[in-house]
């Protein structure tokens, strides 16, 4: 009814006002909670990050300090392979002998020649640059396909780790080279290009051996997928690239190359250790304590190879016969178990590890949101996750390492393994995706 004469509407919001806002701000935060919680939006908060971090990493290295470490000993090292050294054993840089394998030799070569014989520091750290943002594409592209991370946890993995952009961009080591190569080759893996996959993971090998980490979770995959006879030339392929790579070496001095790139005992100084600064230097050094390590290590495998990766009801025998031949013809492989074999065998290596040294956070850092999200919400609360990952970045940040930090990591690590132990213990449901890999063709 219109109003009489000498009244007047009131001033003011609508009477749906009240109504509408509220409505408004709760679909806006809605949809914030769902951009931020459900891993089907990761894609998008991926791009969002790696634009990020094409402005984040130019303003760390304009800003921050180089600090010089093993870059001008890297140079040094392949500086002699151009002056004709091909023995192994007469190759070294300020920091000690040369100890990685050809492959490392070779892209470093190509980076002392596109550097100015590695004088301009500041090329190499845009270049270190560019590789790290095509690891987090690379990354990215691995969580896209498991929907298992929630992608807020994603920010914790790109802009807040300062010692992740110090190992990239102000130190300039090889590990980020290995680890980027590797996280190609576990890409190929899920799009079943396994010869592809095989041929980068050997020469993510070659780069750095502490790939071998991922080696028992690649070898259960290749069984699993393929069956002994089928699995052998994707293993040749590793074993020929390791050949091809160091036959100029090989050819000079055999066991020369062998002992220095693939020095499976080689000795740790007790001043760089992240993870086991609690312990005495005489137990640390002692052969004994190694000997325990590898004893927990290889049972730690065994067990999750038996009773986590493995998921059906023959014996892990049967994974020697062709697929074909089986009692019952295996599942095609999804996403999460390819990932989750690769990523627990790498894990289970960093924690049974001799020594961590700072540079070694880049190992298993990329993987961590995975190890701590793969399993169902009940089995660790959603804020202990976040905490975990904090704890581990403030003990890798923690320079010189103290007791309390590498016990806080000891702990931190612990917990994920248990968590990944009885996380997934049920029924190979927390492996399950709605896309397969492809079939065998």
């Amino acid at each position: 009814m219109a109003p009489g004469p000498g009244l007047r509407r009131k001033s003011g919001p609508p009477a749906w006002a009240p109504v509408l806002v509220p409505g408004v701000l709760r679909g806006a935060w809605r949809g914030k909670r769902r951009l931020l919680f459900e891993p089907q939006y990761t894609p998008l908060v991926a791009a969002c990050l790696c634009l990020a971090e094409a402005g984040l990493c130019p303003w760390v290295i304009q800003r921050v300090p180089y600090t010089e470490i093993d870059w001008k000993a890297y140079m040094d090292e392949v500086e002699g392979v151009v002056n004709g050294t091909l023995d192994y054993t007469q190759l070294k840089g300020d920091t000690g002998p040369l100890v990685y394998p050809a492959g490392f030799v070779y892209i470093f070569l190509g980076l002392y020649y596109m550097t100015d014989h590695g004088t301009n520091i500041r090329l190499a750290q845009y270049l270190f640059a560019g590789l790290y943002l095509t690891t987090l594409f690379l990354v990215f592209r691995i969580y896209s396909r498991t929907n298992k991370v929630p992608p807020y946890v994603f920010f914790f993995m790109c802009c807040a780790s300062y010692r992740i952009h110090s190992i990239f961009v102000l130190r300039l080591f090889n590990d980020p080279v290995a680890m980027a190569i590797l996280f190609l080759a576990v890409n190929l893996f899920l799009e079943d290009h396994w010869s592809w996959g095989c041929f980068c993971f050997s020469l993510a090998v070659s780069v750095k051996m502490n790939i071998l980490l991922f080696a028992p979770g690649l070898l259960y995959l290749l069984l699993w997928r393929f069956g002994l006879l089928r699995a052998i030339p994707k293993l040749a392929i590793c074993a020929v690239l390791q050949v091809v790579l160091g036959l100029p070496f090989l050819v000079v001095n055999p066991a020369g190359y062998l002992t220095r790139s693939f020095d499976l005992g080689r000795q740790f100084l007790f001043k760089w250790t992240v993870n086991w600064r609690f312990l005495p230097e005489e137990v640390f050094q002692h052969r004994a304590f190694h000997l325990a390590l590898l004893v927990a290590h290889l049972a730690a495998l065994g067990l999750f190879a038996l009773n986590r990766w493995h998921r059906s009801d023959e014996s892990i025998l049967s994974l020697l016969k062709d697929p074909s031949e089986r009692k019952a013809p295996p599942q095609p492989l999804s996403t999460n178990q390819v990932v989750f074999a690769l990523f627990t065998s790498n894990f289970i290596g960093v924690c049974f590890s001799r020594s961590l040294h700072y540079q070694f956070y880049v190992w298993y850092f990329h993987t961590l949101p995975y190890l701590l999200w793969c399993t169902p919400p009940k089995t660790l609360p959603q804020l202990l996750r976040v905490l975990i990952l904090g704890l581990i970045e403030l003990s890798w940040n923690t320079y010189p390492s103290t007791v309390y930090s590498s016990a806080a990591l000891h702990v931190c690590h612990g917990i994920i393994l248990l968590q990944l132990w009885y996380g997934t213990a049920s029924s190979p449901e927390s492996q399950k995706e709605k896309q397969p890999l492809k079939k065998a063709e």
